[in-house]
């Protein structure tokens, strides 16, 4: 009895114990279901349905940076936009153009600076492109550092200045042999930009062509200051930048068928007799290879140096046969200057196709050596040889105009072996004839000197100082190179940093 008693009086205590762990039990399954960790029986989802993941901690990242990011102004988005297009439109490593390097195993990014509109900070401009590490690595020995690992890389470059000519200095790379010609025609301002991402991914072929066309182009005044300016933050070794600043310094610091056609046409036209036709034809071969040069003709270099030389040769002769007439042969002289007016002619019509196909700068050494051409052209009357001056005036125009690149050693040659004879000439080549562009001239060769040397600008400026004195209107008025020499050499005088070597050893105690 006392046993049932005991017994009937532990039971409500283990019930009680019962219920306890049940609480505990449901406490934690409505815990579990909270947490996500089990589904509620009640709520479960149907076997057809198909949960959606909860976001991870990058995509609410991602969310609100998109929130707090605005888009850029549509004009600037389009506009580098349109530039970046055109750039890969033409791009060696592009798919769609030819492509001989194969799918690209570097995917680089370039990423513009973030820009303020309205206050709020703007979605930066950003571009891919798949190229090639081999290229990278060869042409650049910043990348040669970052890619040594085989395989595939992605690269991403942050706060670009210009997405649009980092992209630019990346094509150059593939360009090779023409990187020169590629850079033909670009603003100072631009090949500067160029200059300073080629320094900065060290890619050395791209920094030698841009100062080789900083020391050959002309500047105006506010790009020289520029040009000084970024020279010395870039920190170059002395021995690349020197023949660039010496100019404001003191001390240096188609196919065969088509080629023969046209050889055949030129010595057909160029022995033509009759001016009238030969000068349509001649305005109607260079349009045509003007209109056509943009579908890479194949007029060779070789043709036209020929061709070139040929005229030389003939000019020569003519020049040769007038310092042996005496005055008794007047109807040989006469012949014999309208000889030399057409062979002088011929030689301008060949020297713009040069200039247009872009391969002058051997004219300018040609033009240069002939210094017997030139103790010709001196011992007959102006009347007969004015014409060949012109040639002399249309090379200093190109050089003006930075469309013919040559070393300054050059154009000094250039200038030494004809300067005086277009001074002796400038008059009856401005009222004889076809006459020539006054201003034009004088722009030409005002530049030309500017683009040489502090102190071959001086010598030549100060012998037409005194040629100007005596002939007046008679001689070319180039005040305007006079006057920016002048400040360049007492008024401004640059003073360009000095990179000098740093010692570091060791001082015992």
């Amino acid at each position: 009895m006392a046993s049932e008693t005991n017994s009937s009086r532990s039971n409500p205590k283990s019930r009680t114990q019962q219920q306890q762990q049940q609480q505990q039990q449901q406490q934690l399954v409505s815990t579990m279901i909270k947490q996500g960790f089990i589904s509620h029986p009640l709520l479960s989802p149907p076997p057809n349905f198909r949960a959606i993941p909860s976001p991870t901690l990058f995509d609410i990242m991602s969310v609100e940076q998109a929130r707090e990011l605005k888009p850029p102004s549509s004009e600037s988005h389009k506009k580098i936009n349109d530039t970046v297009s055109s750039l890969l439109s033409q791009a060696p490593f592009q798919n769609n153009n030819n492509n001989q390097w194969g799918m690209g195993d570097v995917r680089l990014t370039l990423v513009a600076k973030a820009v303020e509109a309205g206050g709020e900070e703007a979605a930066a401009y950003r571009v891919s492109v798949d190229v090639h590490r081999r290229m990278l690595a060869a042409k650049s020995r910043f990348f040669a550092e970052k890619l040594r690992r085989s395989g595939t890389h992605s690269v991403e470059i942050l706060d670009c200045d210009d997405v649009a000519v980092y992209l630019e200095a990346v094509v150059l790379m593939y360009c090779g042999d023409e990187l020169k010609v590629k850079l033909m025609g670009m603003e100072v301002s631009k090949i500067l930009a160029l200059l300073k991402i080629s320094s900065a991914i060290m890619f050395d072929d791209g920094v030698r062509a841009c100062l080789e066309y900083l020391e050959s182009v002309p500047w105006s005044e506010d790009e020289e200051e520029i040009v000084i300016s970024n020279l010395n933050q870039l920190h170059l070794d002395d021995s690349r930048t020197n023949d660039v600043l010496q100019r404001v310094t003191s001390e240096p610091s188609t196919s065969t068928r088509a080629d023969e056609i046209f050889l055949q046409l030129s010595f057909t036209l160029l022995q033509a007799k009759a001016d009238k036709p030969r000068t349509e034809m001649k305005a109607l071969i260079y349009r045509l290879l003007r209109e056509d040069h943009d579908n890479r003709i194949d007029i060779s270099k070789d043709t036209l140096y020929h061709i070139c030389h040929r005229c030389l040769s003939s000019l020569i002769l003519c020049l040769s046969g007038a310092t042996c007439l005496d005055d008794e042969n007047r109807q040989d002289r006469g012949a014999l200057m309208g000889e030399i007016a057409r062979e002088a002619d011929n030689m301008q019509w060949v020297i713009n196709i040069l200039i247009d196909f872009k391969m002058g700068d051997e004219f300018v050494k040609l033009w240069a050596d002939q210094k017997e051409l030139a103790i010709l052209h001196s011992k007959i009357p102006i009347m007969y040889r004015h014409e060949i001056s012109k040639i002399t005036a249309q090379v200093c125009v190109s050089i003006g105009r930075g469309q013919v690149i040559v070393p300054k050693d050059i154009r000094f040659a250039f200038l030494s072996t004809w300067l005086e004879a277009l001074y002796d000439d400038f008059a009856w080549m401005r009222r004889a004839g076809k006459s020539i562009d006054k201003k034009l001239v004088e722009e030409g060769l005002s530049q030309t000197i500017l683009t040489l040397p502090l102190s071959q600008q001086q010598s030549i400026l100060m012998k037409w100082f005194d040629r100007f004195l005596e002939k007046g209107d008679d001689c070319p008025n180039i005040q305007r190179a006079f006057e920016i020499w002048w400040r360049r050499a007492f008024v401004k005088q640059y003073v360009i940093e000095s990179k000098l070597p740093v010692i570091v050893c060791d001082i015992p105690n």
